[in-house]
């Protein structure tokens, strides 16, 4: 039967949680993106659905215990008699709530767009067969995803196979600017548009990983004079000097044109002492981490210093060494892509 969102659920407000705010609270204090303290007091009752009011629009949560919601979060709360939390959860996550969003700045949504959304609800014995589902297929992604994880501490582990014994003996090590060349656009704010060329900032990596697609761009006439102090390549490794530090990864091949912002420095290695796939683990590891740390500067948010980054050394083994991890590594991203493309397949 059809209704619309008003018919089959209640749209709790968030509020400020400064009154009821305490490290030692029973109930959790969300945000659109999840647990951000604890609280003596909730909004929400058990079984709820999260959806952000402002920021991260697509992405609902469900939470199973009763929260308070922050001024930036609704709580869908459904009528049980006609719809049941969890139906009303995997409907959120097909719903594309961005087609919603009136700004062009922070997504937003309102509350009386959101009760004119509409929804299919069947009978409850449907409703459950459909979670009951979903549920099976959720347990499969958690596998698949668990799998993932065990792939990315192969790499690790085999990387400290390798290189080990070059990291604790501080074998040939090489500052990185005798290794590299950088590419550096901090300081520098190129004009943003809602299309064009995707514009890569620091949002962007994370643990080894291209996180997210970029959601920033520059308008496409004005490339030639933002990219001028030199242009980042596919398979180049990426840094970010601050908020956070020292997150890194390789650009991904999959834009034909991209820019590099603030908060990241580009590092160009030479090919014929090192390659991008062994400076990106180097650079991720807790030795090199150690020296990082130990020049940033900063008393809330640390970064470093481009010309204290360049003067840290690394270990620069044999390339023949470090071929022999760069095949292991696309090998077993291989597999890390077949799992991925399953996961989206079945879900």
């Amino acid at each position: 039967m059809k209704y619309i969102f008003e018919d089959v659920l209640e749209i709790k407000n968030g509020r400020n949680q400064k009154a009821v705010e305490n490290p030692e609270g029973k109930y959790p204090i969300y945000g659109s993106g999840g647990i951000i303290g604890y609280a003596d007091d909730y909004i929400c009752s058990a079984d709820t659905v999260i959806i952000g009011r402002k920021g991260s629009i697509n992405n609902p949560i469900f939470v199973k215990e009763p929260f308070w919601n922050v001024d930036t979060a609704f709580g869908l709360e459904a009528k049980r008699e006609l719809l049941h939390p969890k139906y009303l959860f995997y409907f959120c996550k097909k719903y594309d709530f961005e087609k919603l969003n009136k700004t062009v700045t922070i997504p937003s949504l309102t509350k009386s767009d959101l009760l004119k959304i509409n929804i299919e609800v069947p009978e409850m014995s449907d409703q459950e067969n459909v979670i009951n589902r979903l549920e099976k297929i959720e347990q499969i992604i958690e596998l698949r995803q668990e799998e993932l994880i065990r792939l990315d501490e192969i790499i690790k582990a085999r990387f400290v196979e390798l290189f080990g014994e070059y990291f604790k003996g501080h074998i040939n090590e090489k500052e990185l600017d005798e290794v590299c060349d950088f590419i550096d656009y901090r300081g520098k704010t190129p004009e943003k548009s809602d299309e064009g060329i995707p514009l890569i900032t620091a949002k962007n990596v994370k643990d080894n990983k291209f996180f997210i697609d970029p959601q920033e761009f520059i308008p496409e006439e004005n490339y030639d004079d933002v990219m001028t102090r030199g242009i980042p390549r596919v398979n180049d490794v990426l840094f970010t000097t601050e908020a956070p530090l020292g997150n890194v990864c390789r650009i991904p091949d999959v834009y034909e044109k991209f820019c590099v912002g603030q908060r990241l420095i580009t590092m160009q290695p030479h090919e014929d002492i090192l390659n991008s796939e062994y400076l990106e683990y180097a650079l991720a590891s807790p030795e090199f981490q150690d020296k990082m740390w130990q020049k940033s500067s900063g008393s809330t948010v640390k970064g470093i210093r481009s010309k204290l980054l360049v003067l840290l050394t690394i270990p620069v083994p044999p390339i023949a060494i470090q071929e022999e991890f760069k095949n292991f590594l696309h090998q077993v991203d291989k597999s890390k892509v077949a799992l991925q493309h399953y996961i989206k397949y079945i879900y």
